[in-house]
C-alpha cells in the first residue's frame, strides 16, 4: 500500500517548488501571457530547482532516482503558479525521460548528461497530430528502414520550442507500432512552421513541424534495433498531466474562494451564499480525489504494477473535465470580475480547456 505522507526529501523538493511558484511563476504568469514570452532567467531558475535532475541517477549526469509520485508532487505545485512556466521548466523531459525509460544504455549515456549538467536549454518531443481522433498508438507520421537508417514523414503539431530545440524525440508508426526516433539540432528533412496561436498557454511557443524524408540513423531509434513499448512514455505523460491540471485547478479554487469569503453582495459575504458554498465545496471534492488517482497511478509506475497504464488513462481523462468545471466556476464566482483580465480566472480557464489536447505536452 502507497503512503499518503511525502518522504522528508520530497518534502524538501516540494517546498523549493513552492515558494518558487508563489514568488516567480505567479507573479509573471500574466504579463508572460500577455506579452505571449517566458523571460529565460525565469525559466533557468525553475531549472535549477533539479526537479527533472533529482529523477535521473548518478550514471547520467543526475542526483537522484527516477520516481513518477516525486514528479506529480513537484508538477502539481509548479503548475499552481503557471501552466505555461512548468511546461517551459519541465520540457527538457519530453527527451531525458523517453531515453531513461526506452532508450538503450548506450542512448542514456550519450544523450542524457549533456542536458542534465547543463543549463536549461530547449530540448523538446514531437507526438501530437492534428487530427479529431489522435491516438498516440495509431500515428499517421511513418517511419521506414532504409539500409543503415529510418526515413521519417509526416506532420506534428503542439511541439514546444521546435524552432529553437536542441534535440527532439520524433514519435512515428513503424511496422504497426509507435516508436520515438532521437533527431538532432538542424536535422535534413525537418521543417519548423510559424508559431501556432491558442486558446491558452500563450507563453509557450509551440510550432507545426513537418518532416519530409527525414533520415536518422539506426541507432537513434528509442531502444536500440528492437524498439521499446510506448506505454511507460503515456503513462509519464498522462500522470503528468493530471497532476498539473490539479495545479491549475487548486489555483482557481483557492482564488473564488477567498474572492468569495471578502466580497459582499447586499451585506452579505458571497461566500455564506448557499448556492456558491456548494459549488466551492464540489470544486474541493473534485480537486482532491483527481489528486489522489495521479498519486495512485504514480505509485503504481513506481511499483511497476500492470494496472498502471488503466490508473494513468483515468487520472487524465478525470483531470481533463475536472480542470474545466473548477475553473469555470471560479470564473462563476467572480461574477463579471471573472471576465475581466484583472483576475487570473479567466487565464486558468483558457489554460485549463487544452488539457484534453496536451498529449505529450509533459512527462515526469
Amino acid at each position: 500500500m502507497y503512503s499518503f505522507e511525502p518522504s522528508d526529501e520530497q518534502k524538501m523538493l516540494i517546498d523549493a517548488v513552492k515558494r518558487y511558484a508563489d514568488s516567480d511563476l505567479r507573479e509573471a504568469a500574466r504579463e508572460a501571457d500577455e506579452e505571449t514570452h517566458l523571460p529565460p532567467e525565469l525559466i533557468e531558475k525553475g531549472w535549477e530547482l533539479g526537479v527533472l535532475q533529482a529523477s535521473i541517477p548518478e550514471d547520467y549526469g543526475g542526483f537522484g532516482e527516477y520516481s513518477a509520485l516525486t514528479g506529480v508532487l513537484a508538477a502539481e505545485e509548479m503548475a499552481w503558479g503557471d501552466l505555461a512556466g512548468t511546461m517551459a521548466v519541465m520540457l527538457p523531459g519530453l527527451y531525458v525521460l523517453p531515453i531513461f525509460l526506452a532508450g538503450s544504455e548506450e542512448q542514456k549515456k550519450e544523450f542524457i548528461p549533456a542536458v542534465i549538467e547543463a543549463d536549461w536549454k530547449p530540448y523538446t518531443a514531437a507526438m501530437m497530430e492534428a487530427d479529431f481522433d489522435f491516438d498516440p498508438n495509431d500515428l499517421e507520421t511513418v517511419a521506414e528502414e532504409n539500409g543503415d537508417t529510418y526515413v521519417l514523414n509526416g506532420e506534428k503539431t503542439f511541439v514546444p520550442y521546435a524552432e529553437a530545440a536542441e534535440g527532439m524525440i520524433v514519435y512515428a508508426r513503424l511496422n504497426g507500432s509507435t516508436q520515438g526516433f532521437i533527431v538532432p539540432k538542424g536535422a535534413e528533412g525537418l521543417e519548423v512552421g510559424e508559431r501556432q496561436k491558442f486558446l491558452g498557454v500563450n507563453a509557450l511557443p509551440m510550432y507545426k513541424v513537418k518532416l519530409k524524408d527525414l533520415r536518422i540513423p539506426k541507432a537513434n531509434r528509442l531502444g536500440g534495433e528492437e524498439g521499446h513499448e510506448l506505454s511507460p512514455i503515456t503513462d509519464s505523460t498522462r500522470v503528468a498531466l493530471a497532476s498539473m491540471a490539479c495545479g491549475v485547478s487548486k489555483a482557481a479554487y483557492e482564488y473564488s474562494r477567498d474572492y468569495a469569503k471578502d466580497r459582499e453582495v447586499f451585506g452579505v459575504k458571497v461566500a455564506q451564499k448557499q448556492t456558491i458554498a456548494f459549488m466551492l465545496a464540489e470544486m474541493a471534492t473534485e480537486i482532491e480525489a483527481i489528486r489522489l488517482l495521479a498519486w495512485e497511478a504514480a505509485w503504481m509506475i513506481d511499483n511497476g504494477k500492470k494496472e498502471a497504464s488503466k490508473s494513468a488513462y483515468l487520472a487524465l481523462t478525470g483531470a481533463a473535465d475536472m480542470v474545466m468545471m473548477v475553473t469555470d466556476r471560479a470564473v462563476q464566482i467572480l461574477g463579471g470580475h471573472g471576465y475581466i483580465r484583472e483576475h487570473p480566472v479567466e487565464m486558468w480557464m483558457r489554460n485549463g480547456r487544452g488539457f484534453s489536447t496536451f498529449m505529450g505536452l509533459a512527462m515526469v
